[in-house]
């Protein structure tokens, strides 16, 4: 009843719409269940992009995230809304976020509304009244298709959520792919979503990029992860303690997160003899995250389903190379093995360790790479996603 009481709302906002000249430029508007550190770095870049053009605005369903504990930064360039400081009844959520996110979409005077979340009730029934009403709106997300094993019914029934959307932006290929596999038209997808400000990312470091700042033998190897199982971690503690078994000078491996698996992995480090040597710091906010990154030797994300790992983009940022499996979507744009750092089967913790001794016995090669990382950062700079947009609107007739 909420959604059809606030359709008369919607309908009576959207005539006085009519009225506004139509060469006044409308807000930009973007949509995600919170807005963390990454997601205000893309509306700061969008919003400076478009400065003196159109007005941005972000808008956050709720003021925390159901899965990660970072701090939202404060808005300096956009508007930041947030629509709901706690989480609502599960019974009254999706009905009630989808007519107050209509709402406010509409009191923005908005004709260009990008979503995240496509595949949420409430961000689905947002994408159709919107677009019913003559809105243009647009998707984002990371998805691909070999994110794990697919079935062709839920698959087409996943086609349906699309419907509504004018265009996309993804993440590299195989994302770009999957989307138009579900329906959003390949000349409609632009790239790419997944960013963050490599400024800010070295800024909050505090030292030099790697190979300057902490000295090649003071520097360890680090994994930035939630502690769930599609990360992989226990097979990364497998990897970590062949490892010290084939290097003459071992690093500690930090490990920064938290999650419901942190007690077995306590364990298995034990099992391991690994207990002296594994630093688990908990969650940390993306600022002690940088900070950590600073004294790194490189980076390792064995994930068995990984969307993408923005971890990479801020590795890069510090000029660190990574050890990455081939399910990760960064490494489509991102990682060049052998370059800036190493491909690797989730599976093969033996290959893991083979390329953490590399990188920490050779420091020439390190170096190497640690340049090379310095020249493939910007590829996931925020001003990539600034770009991603521009095109979207370009290709959708909104510029």
């Amino acid at each position: 009843m909420a959604l059809l009481d606030s359709a008369g709302e919607m309908t009576a906002t959207a005539g006085r719409e009519t009225e506004v000249s139509q060469t006044t430029a409308s807000p930009l508007v973007f949509v995600w269940e919170n807005l963390g550190p990454m997601h205000v770095d893309r509306c700061e870049a969008v919003a400076k992009r478009f400065a003196g053009r159109r007005k941005v605005v972000g808008i956050e369903i709720a003021s925390r995230s159901v899965v990660y504990d970072w701090e939202s930064p404060n808005a300096q360039a956009f508007e930041k809304i947030t629509l709901y400081e706690k989480e609502l009844p599960r019974s009254l959520r999706e009905l009630r976020i989808a007519a107050r996110l209509t709402k406010q979409c509409l009191a923005e005077r908005s004709r260009d509304i990008f979503l995240c979340n496509y595949d949420h009730p409430a961000t689905f029934a947002t994408a159709i009244a919107l677009r019913l009403l003559g809105r243009r709106v647009y998707t984002m997300g990371p998805s691909k298709y070999d994110d794990y094993p697919r079935s062709l019914w839920r698959e087409v029934l996943k086609s349906f959520f699309y419907l509504p959307y004018c265009g996309g932006i993804s993440s590299g290929k195989r994302a770009r792919d999957y989307m138009r596999f579900l329906g959003i038209r390949a000349d409609r997808i632009t790239t790419e979503y997944n960013t963050v400000s490599i400024d800010r990312i070295r800024a909050l470091a505090s030292v030099d990029p790697a190979p300057g700042g902490t000295p090649f033998r003071d520097r360890h190897l680090t994994i930035v992860a939630r502690f769930v199982p599609k990360k992989n971690l226990s097979t990364a503690l497998r990897a970590y303690a062949i490892y010290r078994r084939t290097t003459a000078n071992p690093r500690p491996l930090h490990l920064c997160g938290s999650g419901p698996l942190e007690q077995s992995l306590r364990q298995q480090a034990s099992e391991l003899g690994l207990r002296e040597h594994v630093v688990f710091h908990g969650f940390l906010q993306t600022g002690d995250v940088a900070k950590v990154l600073g004294r790194t030797l490189a980076i390792l994300l064995p994930s068995i389903e990984e969307q993408f790992g923005n971890v990479v983009i801020e590795a890069q940022a510090m000029g660190l190379p990574v050890i990455v499996s081939d399910n990760c979507g960064a490494r489509d744009r991102l990682v060049r093995s052998g370059v800036n750092g190493f491909v690797v089967e989730p599976d093969n913790p033996e290959g893991m360790a083979f390329f953490a001794t590399l990188l920490s016995d050779d420091e020439e090669l390190w170096r190497r790479m640690c340049f090379a990382a310095q020249q493939s950062a910007p590829l996931g700079d925020v001003e990539r996603f600034a770009d991603a947009v521009s095109s979207a609107l370009t290709a959708a007739g909104a510029e």
